[in-house]
């Protein structure tokens, strides 16, 4: 009876126990992709950069030189002959952070020495709220989604381990970076405006006073916009118009490819395989500040039917 019993188990364990369709999730980490930042050596603000055409607003953001972390899903075809067919959708993302130097009295005008003095700014570190991606309102993040459709081949027809190698199409999806040319776009405009709706405030307050002799005599009745507060609107309106941009500003895609090794491991009749990919990719369009570093691998489970 025993032999009959590991007879049949070993006849099981050499048939192909590899399914018709399968789906999986995986974590799926990035190598060696590199942002380039301001340095924050001495500080931030001695290494921003002006984004309001007269040094009212500007801008420092860093960058990261470390693994990006992801996650991904995968589809796979194992029923066709000679070739199998993947299909995945994979995450990657990394943080930097950005601040904003906002001058604190939006009347003022600043130049030359002035303009480098940190105590004439209030500093606003950002969160932003980043359009097509699932982290919310955080820290900054360059976020790189691609999809990838691959042919691989089987190198051998070994029971329950199937390597192979392969290589397809990439489409690329990567957010924009906060930057110097997009902050310009949107901090020019709304500064000038909500300037412009400060100095109109305080001339009809300087107006109303001076059309009132009497009044003009009383200190007290000069109710001039005080200065924190029309520093804390300029913020805010500043503040909202970058998270307004980031939603519309959208993804950036393009097309490429890659090439991959892997493997896949399934027990016969149990529905739940393991797979391991490692891709190289090329091609592609990424923001000036992004060095892609073109490896990922995959590392997941899934059903296999």
């Amino acid at each position: 009876m025993n032999a009959k019993i590991l007879l049949a188990a070993g006849a099981l364990l050499a048939s192909q126990s590899f399914a018709i369709i399968g789906i999986g999730a995986h974590y799926t980490p990035n190598f060696g992709t590199k942002m380039t930042g301001f340095s924050a050596t001495p500080d931030r603000f001695n290494n921003s950069v002006d984004v309001s055409g007269a040094n009212e607003v500007k801008l420092w953001h860093g960058g990261f030189d470390e693994m990006m972390h992801g996650f991904g899903f995968k589809v796979w075809v194992d029923i066709l002959p000679i070739i199998d067919i993947e299909a995945t959708f994979n995450i990657q993302f990394g943080s930097y952070d950005a601040s904003l130097f906002v001058i604190k009295d939006p009347t003022a005008v600043l130049a030359g020495p002035a303009a480098a003095d940190p105590s004439a700014y209030q500093q606003i570190d950002l969160e932003v709220e980043l359009g097509g991606t699932p982290f919310g309102k955080a820290n900054p993040k360059f976020v790189q989604m691609n999809g990838d459709l691959s042919i691989t081949y089987p190198i051998t027809f070994i029971p329950i381990i199937r390597p192979y190698i392969g290589g397809g199409l990439t489409y690329y999806m990567n957010t924009f970076i906060l930057n110097q040319p997009f902050t310009s776009k949107v901090v020019g405009g709304t500064y000038n405006v909500v300037k412009a709706e400060l100095e109109t405030e305080m001339k009809n307050a300087i107006d109303g006073v001076m059309s009132n002799p009497a009044a003009a005599l009383d200190p007290n009745s000069i109710a001039l916009p005080d200065q924190n507060a029309m520093a804390q609107r300029l913020t805010d309106a500043l503040v909202e118009n970058i998270q307004d941009a980031a939603l519309e500003e959208g993804l950036k895609t393009s097309i490429g490819g890659h090439i991959l090794v892997g493997l896949r491991a399934k027990l016969p009749i149990i529905p739940i395989a393991a797979y391991a990919n490692f891709k190289y990719y090329f091609g592609g369009d990424f923001p000036e500040e992004i060095e892609p570093g073109r490896m990922a691998a995959e590392i997941g489970v899934g059903l296999a039917i």
